[in-house]
């Protein structure tokens, strides 16, 4: 259930005790209470987690398992780690949520997946079932469970950059599947970073910089591609790692925190660059791009002063011409890309 620091804060300096089931440090009360209390103030005792009773009930590796907290989540936090064979173990809130969940799963062509449910973990009345995702009927209401999934049928996010632009919802304003590899290759993307992506469009960079673990920041002007950035981040479960600022750039950057990356999809000036450049630490990456012969010119002179990689990318694909093919050409595109 969601915990409320606020209650136990409230009786700071006197004795008190908060009774949590299995691990208070794993998707438990523990952190959130820690990060508020100075390390003299407070003492934990864990128990086995509630991953570590599903492990030993169902003979899986605790290790190869993927653990994630929905009771307070959506269930979209799952898109990231769903794919063949899978198996991941989640903490839901309740037994009704264990058959929303199941319908979540078949609705996106999970429904062939295996699920268990377990109830009760360790103690007198312990339940545990199996079920299919498409044809679950289990009847647990009331009671506060974990559901284990081993997932079959559809195919997972690929793991490479450069999804399809298919997966995406935008209005044509997007970086296309071939020029965002390149762009992602360049990013460089660590888990625990922060990239601003100005100029964010679809989001798309953004949602492949987030699958890698890190945290974005898309800036857009305008309301209607902001919205659909929103929307791209819920689908791929990555809302709670990518913030989205209606504005430009630069002075919607002006109270955020320095990144460890940037990119810049179009429309960078001199004014622009000098006041990111001057927010980046030594190590940070920025990538940039042109389509424009204007903006391609300061990004030749920016890389006369600054050194990096500029590289012009000219992308053609087959397409019908009578009863042939022939090549058709996209717009040439510049990008340069520079460390600090």
């Amino acid at each position: 259930m969601p915990f409320d620091a606020d209650v136990v804060l409230s009786c700071r300096g006197r004795p008190t005790a908060v009774l949590a089931s299995g691990d208070p440090f794993w998707y438990g009360a523990g952190a959130g209470l820690a990060e508020k209390l100075d390390a003299s103030e407070w003492t934990a005792h864990p128990a086995l987690s509630t991953f570590s009773h599903v492990a030993a009930r169902l003979g899986w590796r605790l290790e190869a398992m993927t653990c994630l907290g929905l009771h307070a989540a959506p269930f979209e936090r799952l898109v990231p780690h769903l794919a063949r064979a899978a198996r991941i173990v989640c903490l839901v809130r309740d037994g009704k949520a264990a058959g929303d969940l199941a319908k979540w799963l078949g609705e996106r062509g999970w429904g062939t997946s295996t699920l268990w449910t377990l109830a009760a973990l360790g103690g007198p009345r312990e339940s545990i079932a199996e079920h299919r995702a498409d044809s679950y009927a289990g009847d647990l209401a009331g009671n506060l469970i974990a559901v284990a999934i081993e997932a079959r049928g559809a195919q997972g996010i690929p793991r490479s950059s450069g999804l399809s632009d298919d997966l995406f919802v935008h209005d044509g304003q997007i970086t296309k599947r071939p020029v965002r590899a390149l762009a992602l290759s360049a990013l460089a993307p660590c888990p625990g970073e922060r990239l601003w992506d100005i100029g964010a469009g679809s989001g798309s960079i953004s949602v492949e910089w987030a699958l890698c673990g890190g945290t974005a920041i898309a800036v857009e002007a305008r309301d209607d591609r902001a919205a659909n950035i929103r929307s791209n981040a819920e689908a791929f479960g990555l809302a709670h790692r990518i913030t989205v600022i209606a504005g430009t750039a630069p002075e919607a950057l002006a109270a955020l925190e320095a990144p460890d990356a940037v990119f810049i999809g179009g429309g960078l000036d001199g004014a622009m660059f000098d006041a990111i450049w001057s927010r980046l630490a030594s190590g940070a990456r920025l990538v940039a791009h042109s389509v424009t012969l204007e903006t391609e010119a300061l990004l030749g002179e920016l890389h006369r002063r600054h050194g990096g990689e500029l590289m012009r990318v000219e992308i053609a694909h087959a397409a019908p011409l009578g009863r042939y093919r022939s090549w058709e050409a996209s717009r040439p595109l510049v990008q340069w890309s520079v460390v600090r």
